[in-house]
């Protein structure tokens, strides 16, 4: 097993990621039909296609690897939420420039840059039933986790954590909020898109 993240390890963990995208498309729509636009489905299945396109050529420096992933999901997803998932890649990037490898150990703190970036470029707080409560739940419960297994493990409990405590509560951000208390009892969305990504990964 990698003792970390390397842009092998990327390039396997996004087929995954792009076939459970393909497999879980209509709920993902159904989902969102109740709250926003019904295309959630549709918009990642497209960024997964455009990503997978690119896997073949990507480059050892990981950094590099992540960004061509995130302009090539970002280019074809066009929606909020993939502009959303682009953005919290990019920082990853950033943070990963170099590198052809990364410690499993710093994965969640990769997450918070990751998180930081996406509420900056949303405008989005914690609390208010988005994708970024799940994101937050994910980065607390592996932080200093240095086993992949274990780590997944964790990431996993803590979206279906999440999605339980939230779904009693009203949407408070983007369109769905338009919902108002017609929300409650209803998950996000964008929720259990990171959540079904993450069960990919297992």
């Amino acid at each position: 097993m990698s003792p970390g993240l390397t842009t092998a390890v990327w390039r396997e963990a996004l087929q995954r990621v792009a076939a459970k995208l393909e497999a879980c498309a209509d709920e993902l729509n159904a989902l969102d039909a109740q709250l926003g636009d019904g295309d959630l489905g549709v918009t990642m299945v497209r960024g997964g296609r455009a990503v997978l396109a690119e896997l073949p050529g990507l480059p050892g420096d990981l950094g590099m690897a992540v960004v061509k992933c995130a302009q090539a999901f970002t280019k074809l997803s066009g929606s909020t939420y993939g502009t959303l998932l682009a953005t919290g890649l990019m920082r990853v990037a950033k943070a990963t420039n170099g590198r052809t490898e990364v410690p499993w150990s710093e994965v969640s703190s990769l997450l918070g840059d990751a998180l930081a970036a996406m509420a900056q470029r949303s405008g989005g707080q914690l609390g208010e039933k988005t994708v970024l409560d799940a994101l937050e739940a994910v980065r607390a419960t592996t932080k200093g986790l240095d086993d992949p297994t274990a780590l997944l493990a964790a990431a996993d409990r803590a979206t279906a954590e999440c999605l339980e405590r939230f779904r009693g509560q009203p949407a408070r951000q983007g369109r769905a909020r338009i919902f108002g208390d017609k929300s409650i009892g209803k998950d996000d969305p964008g929720m259990v898109a990171l959540q079904r990504m993450i069960e990919a990964l297992k």
